[in-house]
C-alpha cells in the first residue's frame, strides 16, 4: 500500500497471473502489468512427423498425377485411332462452301 490520497491494493489474477494495482478509494484499476510469457520449447518430434506426413502426401499426389497423365495420353491415342478408323470408312467428299449472296 502507498501513502498517497488513497490506498492502493496490489492483486494477482489467479487465472493468468497478471498484476493489478487497484485504488481502494476509487475502486478502479490504476495500473496493469501483463503476465509473464510462458515459453514452450518446440516439439521437434511432432514437427518431424508432420513434415514426413506432408512429404508422403506430396509423393502420393505426384504418383496420382503421373498416372492420370499416362491414362490421358492413352485416351487421346484411342480417340485418335477411333477417329482415323471412322474417317477411313467414310467416302471422300469435297467440302461445301456456303456463299451468302446478300
Amino acid at each position: 500500500m502507498s501513502g498517497r490520497d488513497g490506498a492502493q491494493v496490489e492483486a494477482v489474477c489467479p487465472c493468468c497471473g497478471a498484476r493489478l494495482k487497484i485504488d481502494a478509494t476509487l475502486g478502479r484499476v490504476v495500473a496493469h502489468q501483463a503476465p509473464p510469457r510462458r515459453t514452450k520449447a518446440p516439439d521437434l518430434e511432432r514437427a518431424g512427423a508432420l513434415l514426413r506426413k506432408e512429404a508422403a502426401q506430396r509423393e502420393a499426389h505426384f504418383r496420382q498425377s503421373t498416372e492420370t497423365e499416362k491414362i490421358k495420353s492413352q485416351l487421346l491415342e484411342r480417340k485418335f485411332q477411333e477417329a482415323l478408323a471412322k474417317s477411313k470408312d467414310e467416302p471422300l467428299t469435297p467440302p461445301t462452301r456456303d456463299i451468302d449472296l446478300d
